[in-house]
């Protein structure tokens, strides 16, 4: 099962998370949210494994600023 770990503001900053996810030996799957005709200027899920959601949160804390 996937979990949403993550609302990116935009493609870019979803495919920069996921590539650190990736180097990690994260599974990470993409998925537009809300407004489809944005584009990629729409805000993105990140997904992940149910089963590597809290490693996965710890990782991306450590490149977020909150």
């Amino acid at each position: 099962m996937w979990t949403v770990i993550y609302v990116a503001r935009n493609r870019t900053e979803a495919e920069m998370l996921k590539g650190i996810l990736d180097q990690e030996g994260i599974l990470v799957m993409l998925r537009a949210a809300g407004v489809p005709h944005l584009g990629s200027s729409g805000s993105v899920e990140i997904l992940v494994s149910s089963s590597e959601a809290e490693e996965a949160n710890e990782i991306l804390q450590g490149y977020l600023c909150f």
